[in-house]
């Protein structure tokens, strides 16, 4: 007798085996799409939420760096980033990244810096032409979610469909892992 996929995943949780849980449950409606899951880190926060999705759906993976990188001085960063905010700097990115007309969904991740992305994701919507995709925003914060950013991003490319976007407190991303697949499946790219 052949079980099914619902009855397997139930014995796995059952025995304990919830590291291979992510990798099966992939949907059909990811599959066939090609994936691009973009994002800029500081901490590591915001590529564990990343990896959490790729292991879900999997797709690309694809780290954004800027060519100078940025201080570990906590104090220092969010001087700059308030800086490169005010004087709307588009820092340079360290290496070209995927054109997203190679892709139907990306999703583009980010720590919350000042209320929006940090600048150098500006750069990225502005240098790539994400029209016609569906682009779906995650980021990591300290208290205030998404802030501005989605509406900063739907500004930046009018003609992509903005998803519902996905926030995660930094110091816990650990534990997100739940809130990622109840967000994925909300968006039907996850199964329940």
């Amino acid at each position: 007798m052949v079980a099914s996929r619902r009855s397997f995943l139930k014995g796995l949780i059952a025995c304990g085996s919830l590291a291979v849980l992510p990798a099966l449950a992939q949907n059909s409606q990811a599959q066939g799409k090609r994936v691009l899951i973009l994002y800029f880190s500081h901490s590591g926060h915001t590529a564990t939420i990343a990896s959490m999705i790729h292991d879900r759906i999997g797709g690309d993976l694809v780290e954004i760096k800027t060519k100078t990188p940025y201080t570990s001085d906590y104090d220092v960063l969010t001087q700059q980033a308030k800086e490169e905010q005010r004087l709307k700097v588009r820092p340079e990115l360290a290496s070209p990244l995927p054109n997203p007309q190679a892709y139907d969904i990306v999703f583009l991740g980010y720590p919350n810096w000042w209320n929006t992305m940090p600048m150098v994701l500006f750069t990225v919507l502005e240098q790539y032409d994400f029209s016609g995709r569906q682009l779906v925003p995650f980021c990591t914060h300290g208290g205030s979610h998404l802030g501005s950013s989605v509406e900063d991003i739907k500004k930046l490319c009018p003609k992509a469909q903005v998803l519902t976007g996905f926030s995660a407190f930094g110091t816990k991303v650990r534990d997100a892992g739940e809130n990622v697949d109840a967000w994925l499946a909300e968006l039907k790219l996850l199964s329940q």
